[in-house]
């Protein structure tokens, strides 16, 4: 059993010669702004974990925190809209990281439930197909969607990405928080 609530921060990288790779690895991925951070302090349950910003691209380094010393969660920046940087020191740094990486044991794909698939999000989704390793898609700010709306992201889901399982989140409410840490844990054991 993993305490999700036993993490703490360990460093900032830039590429995988620079990454920590003692553990398995499950990296948070998603265009900007789209709530890697807070999820993340929601799992762990502690606000202050994962810096969160208003602002889209302020997450620019893979971010790693060490999981009750099972695995690290890493934190990376979003694709898409950066106010900073170029856009191929990202590709530089994700393809250092997704090459060849045996500790990379989960990909935690996050959408906007709010958003309609990006060119961002496309190009992704076939990088994700291609990679094999596993991975789990989250749907974040899902509280902010009424019912009818939930039922068009689900039917998107199953229709346009059924290659992978899903689950819909919620910062506000905590929707699926748990049943997200039970996912995790789940995916990291199986064979």
């Amino acid at each position: 059993m993993i305490n999700f609530r036993n993490i703490k921060f360990i460093k900032s990288a830039i590429n995988k010669e620079d990454a920590l790779l003692d553990l398995p690895n499950v990296v948070f991925i998603g265009r900007s702004n789209v709530g890697k951070s807070t999820l993340i302090n929601l799992i762990a349950d502690n606000k202050g974990l994962a810096f969160v910003s208003k602002r889209p691209g302020q997450t620019k380094l893979l971010n790693y925190f060490n999981v009750d010393r099972k695995f690290y969660l890493v934190d990376a920046p979003g694709y898409g809209y950066r106010k900073t940087g170029k856009k191929d020191d990202f590709d530089k740094m994700m393809d250092s990281y997704f090459n060849e990486n045996e500790s990379l044991k989960l990909v935690i794909w996050l959408l906007d439930s709010r958003r309609t698939l990006s060119k961002e999000d496309i190009d992704f989704y076939e990088f994700l197909k291609d990679l094999n390793v596993k991975s789990l898609l989250v749907f974040t700010k899902s509280d902010k969607l009424n019912q009818s709306e939930k039922s068009k992201v689900i039917k998107m889901a199953k229709e346009n990405l059924s290659e992978f399982e899903y689950i819909l989140t919620s910062s506000l409410n905590k929707r699926n928080i748990e049943d997200l840490r039970k996912k995790i844990e789940i995916k990291l054991y199986e064979d």
